[in-house]
């Protein structure tokens, strides 16, 4: 195939351009061990000056990456197995689409039998939590070498199979972004297995692991774990089911493959995400005789309000966007209000996205709270998650605002008109 050095149009830089491409690869690696770090202290305190630094000796275990590898082997295999169904994607530049197996949820509930299946066989699955830092020092590892082959392998793609965004002709830049929208070996599509597969349903996997690590210190796991372990299971399980869904996402459609998703998917996902559950095997959370009753059920009752709220509107939202995308005339979408675009494309401004412009962030925000709420109120840690995810879908959100506006023109500024709210009602 030619060698393709030819650059994009206008590409608007994003993510603070050069400087910013140059110093996230950077910084966000070593948060990530930051944190776990922090995460094991007796402090936990994520202000701690001088900060929790581990020795060196504790960055490195000659398993991790037999154990990295081997995940994501096995979760390749499950990729390649030929169960459910192939789904096409949205219409490329060249009029094509590209063809998906949606078997996440199967390789989820393998996996789940594999887990039971060691159990069974009585291998140490707690013995993950002392394995954190090195998996973590091996994917952020993984992270750098597969988007250094992206980058490379890019230049041999075909010019309509660019990503407009990572394809600026600076090469700091182009890494961190993607040059290649898709990027394929044979019909084996890196972006699409790297969203929801290793990262995903490896966060599940390490959460697990900490519950058995607690099991193995305490004799039993606590409620807050269990609670931390079911709401997380439910949302990954649910993500996957509606596998289908992602494949209408910007991360599918508009973004690049490089370092940005490649770290965010098999690095920061399973091990930042997974700080609640890492945060109580060494912090955990204790109720007196007295107040047990009273306290474990205003909690139960707290986080069974956020968590079912925020999962009806998440999922809801993003099946009405999904439907609506590939089918406008399904009878469950065919009904609502649109506002009529140049490009022939409608803009829903009625049901859940006629009551913010993202109602999907919205859910995705409640179960985040949900989620820190069992780690207790006396450490900043747990809620690390909170805080991060709600500046991420804030910046998402002005991405998409940019994205639309230079879309669809006229027919945004009216959306807007009819959708004042971006994420939270009346508020913003």
């Amino acid at each position: 195939m030619k060698f393709n050095k030819q650059k994009s149009p206008q590409a608007e830089k994003e993510f603070g351009g050069t400087l910013g491409a140059t110093c996230i690869p950077v910084f966000l690696p070593l948060t990530v061990l930051y944190l776990l770090c922090v995460c094991r202290s007796p402090v936990a305190s994520v202000l701690q000056w001088p900060p929790v630094l581990p020795p060196t000796a504790q960055l490195w275990d000659p398993l991790a990456p037999v154990l990295i590898l081997g995940w994501m082997a096995l979760q390749s295999f499950f990729y390649l197995l030929p169960m459910g169904k192939v789904s096409e994607g949205m219409v490329l530049k060249d009029g094509s689409r590209l063809k998906y197996p949606i078997n996440g949820f199967h390789a989820l509930c393998i996996t789940a039998v594999l887990l039971t299946l060691s159990l069974w066989l009585g291998m140490p699955l707690g013995y993950l939590f002392e394995l954190l830092l090195p998996l973590a020092v091996c994917a952020i590892g993984v992270s750098f070498l597969l988007s250094l082959y992206l980058y490379i392998s890019s230049f041999w793609a075909p010019h309509h199979a660019l990503a407009q965004g990572g394809n600026t002709g600076n090469p700091l830049y182009d890494f961190f972004m993607g040059r290649e929208l898709n990027p394929r070996i044979g019909s084996f599509d890196l972006k699409y297995f790297c969203e929801l597969r290793p990262g995903l349903i490896g966060w599940v996997v390490i959460n697990f692991g900490m519950l058995m690590k607690e099991v193995e210190l305490r004799d039993s796991a606590s409620l807050a774990m269990i609670l931390v372990n079911g709401f997380q299971l439910l949302y990954v399980a649910d993500a996957l089911w509606n596998e289908e869904a992602v494949l209408t996402t910007m991360d599918i459609v508009h973004d690049g493959f490089g370092f940005m998703l490649v770290f965010g998917d098999l690095a920061w996902v399973p091990f930042t995400y997974s700080l609640q559950a890492a945060f109580l095997v060494v912090h955990p959370q204790s109720l007196s005789p007295l107040g047990a009753t009273a306290i474990v059920t205003l909690n139960v009752c707290i986080l069974h309000l956020n968590i079912c709220a925020g999962y009806y509107i998440f999922r809801k939202s993003n099946s009405q966007k999904n439907q609506f995308r590939r089918d406008p005339t399904h009878p469950s979408v065919s009904k609502l209000e649109t506002i009529a675009t140049a490009t022939g494309k409608r803009l829903l401004v009625s049901g859940w996205w006629g009551l913010v412009r993202h109602p999907n962030y919205l859910g995705d925000l409640l179960m985040a709270l949900a989620w820190s709420l069992p780690c207790g109120f006396n450490h900043l840690l747990p809620y690390f998650y909170v805080v991060y995810f709600t500046v991420l879908l804030i910046h998402r959100e002005a991405r998409d605002e940019r994205h639309c506006r230079a879309k669809y023109g006229l027919a945004w500024d009216s959306y807007c008109r009819r959708v004042p709210y971006r994420i939270f009602p009346y508020i913003y």
